[in-house]
């Protein structure tokens, strides 16, 4: 634990923090804050103190903590039935179905449960359809990887990651993967071949820090995609479904996917609900009893998933994400020169780059949770800054002002 927050931590936290030492697997290393309560976008912890949430749970709670709408399409659902299978037809998976189809601009939907599960999903359906439709030879398939990507943490998906962390101990890979570097449309042109089946990307790279590649990236990879018959697989699981001032990121530089993956935010923050969203003709490959999930499209998890997108179908959360882009970029750029070394801003999400100096992400992030404002480290000293979207403006200058702290406290 982090040395000044270490020594200032309460007596119930301190206990709870011991219980978790003992009895759980040591695969997190979080900052030293036990979470027992949350409110819009603020959470409490064991021993009172109140913090400003700005990671919302990687996305999943961009509607906020406690989202009463959300929360109340829970309670309904549990009184009635929460899990039938997929061997029965429940009464909310086709309406919950038919309404994100409708707000993602899709043919189809292929219901999962975490997002490296439809990450997973939308591997193998690009196969099938790349063997099935495209006629690529038996084991041949290829897809094409971004370098930094993330995109979960199964088996096969580490297997074209190239964070050592992710990938070290975890062999023998899976193979048919292909990485060329991100935002180089170039690149990917040159590593194409009649083998390629999809090329998977993320339109907005949130683990590796909030890279945000040039405008014209995407309708390249477009291009290209289109060139040579392979499908654009787009994961929105953290980009999506309000974060960046749109349902999808895609919509940033109109640019229209094969399939998307979805996660994360489509449960509310309540339960874990995914998708592969896309066309017809792609995910109409599948075959009964070729994939599938005990717990995928759920009762319950319908029920949360079509109050989330009838809340997404009014646009005022990405309204709120449009509105707050600016307030938070203005003051980011104020910190420029001042130990921020570079900001990448979209809608209210921010990947910040700390002057390796000051110290790393993760000691900056020790010190503002210090200050009541919880943000997450990710390679070195970079932080990300994603609040849920319920956020206020003075909420934002009171986040970003803990930062110009604890950096002047540190120079």
């Amino acid at each position: 634990m982090a040395t000044a927050m270490s020594a200032s931590l309460g007596a119930a936290t301190a206990a709870a923090l011991a219980v978790e030492d003992r009895s759980l697997a040591h695969n997190y290393s979080p900052l030293p804050v036990v979470i027992a309560s949350g409110d819009g976008a603020w959470v409490t912890d064991v021993d009172g103190k109140r913090y400003l949430d700005g990671l919302a749970a990687y996305s999943a709670v961009n509607f906020g903590h406690g989202n009463q709408r959300l929360l109340d399409a829970a309670r309904t659902q549990l009184d009635r039935v929460t899990l039938t299978s997929r061997a029965f037809v429940n009464d909310r998976l086709g309406p919950f179905a038919t309404a994100l189809a409708d707000l993602t601009g899709t043919d189809m939907v292929l219901p999962m449960n975490t997002g490296a599960e439809a990450v997973e999903s939308a591997i193998k359906v690009s196969r099938a359809w790349g063997y099935r439709v495209k006629g690529v030879p038996a084991d041949r398939a290829t897809i094409i990887v971004a370098s930094g990507n993330f995109h979960g943490r199964t088996t096969t998906i580490v297997s074209f990651s190239d964070d050592p962390t992710a990938r070290n101990d975890f062999g023998p890979f899976t193979p048919g993967f292909r990485t060329v570097p991100y935002g180089d449309a170039d690149a990917l042109r040159a590593a194409m071949d009649d083998t390629v089946v999809a090329v998977l990307l993320e339109p907005i790279q949130g683990e590796g820090g909030v890279v945000i590649p040039p405008a014209s990236y995407l309708p390249a990879v477009r291009e290209v995609c289109d060139e040579f018959g392979a499908l654009l697989v787009a994961d929105e699981i953290q980009s999506g479904l309000g974060r960046t001032g749109h349902t999808l990121a895609v919509q940033r530089v109109g640019v229209t996917p094969d399939l998307i993956t979805l996660g994360k935010a489509l449960g509310g923050g309540i339960v874990p609900v995914s998708a592969v969203v896309g066309r017809r003709d792609v995910l109409g490959v599948l075959r009964p009893g070729e994939h599938g999930s005990t717990f995928g499209g759920n009762p319950l998890a319908a029920a949360v998933g079509s109050e989330v997108v009838a809340v997404l179908a009014e646009g005022t959360f990405q309204q709120r994400a449009l509105d707050g882009e600016p307030v938070l970029r203005g003051l980011l750029e104020d910190l420029v020169g001042h130990g921020v070394v570079a900001h990448r801003v979209a809608g209210l999400w921010a990947g910040i780059d700390i002057d390796p100096a000051l110290g790393t992400g993760k000691e900056i992030a020790h010190d503002m949770a210090d200050r009541g404002v919880l943000v997450k480290d990710t390679h070195g000293s970079t932080i990300r800054f994603a609040p849920p979207l319920v956020v206020t403006d003075d909420e934002v200058r009171h986040a970003i002002g803990a930062l110009g702290e604890v950096l002047r406290a540190r120079s």
